[in-house]
């Protein structure tokens, strides 16, 4: 029930109190100004509510953590080719170290690697360095804003239209 009110007033503009408003003793209670401010801005902002359900982080945050990993990855296929050319030995270690560890988390990644050996800390601080110029410089931001939001276009209208095709063959048969 709240969950329809909250989802009614961001989109619409609040009613206007009136006499019989005021004198209700259900809206005295629930009143927007004795709500908390959090609340209130969120009734009022021009962005969706998201409910809790990612535990302490927001969307973005959750997001971000995946890109944070994923740029360690990129880093890694970065490093391995470079090594691939001038330092065939590094690379062989560090192909070794991939295939024995995972790059789910890259922070424990890199931690794992520089404690292996002098060798593959040197090819740790590598990795932590290319991750830091690849973001920072190298990956295209508003290129990902337009991918992700032409990949969710393009998959919405594709559910739609093989629901629609999909029903109507249905209708059809019958």
């Amino acid at each position: 029930m709240e969950s329809s009110s909250i989802f009614q007033l961001s989109f619409f503009p609040p009613k206007p109190v009136t006499q019989s408003r005021k004198s209700n003793p259900f809206y005295l209670r629930n009143c927007p100004w004795k709500q908390s401010p959090l609340r209130s801005t969120r009734r009022f902002c021009h962005k969706m509510f998201v409910p809790a359900g990612f535990g302490e982080a927001s969307p973005e945050a959750k997001a971000a953590q995946n890109l944070h990993s994923f740029f360690t990855y990129v880093a890694v296929k970065i490093v391995l080719a470079q090594l691939e050319s001038y330092n065939p030995e590094g690379h062989v270690e560090l192909m070794d170290f991939v295939q024995s560890n995972s790059l789910n988390d890259g922070d424990e990644f890199c931690a794992n690697l520089m404690r292996v050996s002098s060798r593959h800390k040197g090819l740790a601080l590598r990795i932590l360095e290319v991750r830091s110029a690849y973001c920072k410089k190298d990956f295209e931001w508003d290129n990902l804003n337009k991918l992700a939001v032409k990949m969710v276009d393009d998959s919405n209208t594709r559910i739609m239209r093989d629901y629609v095709l999909e029903t109507s063959h249905l209708e059809k048969e019958n």
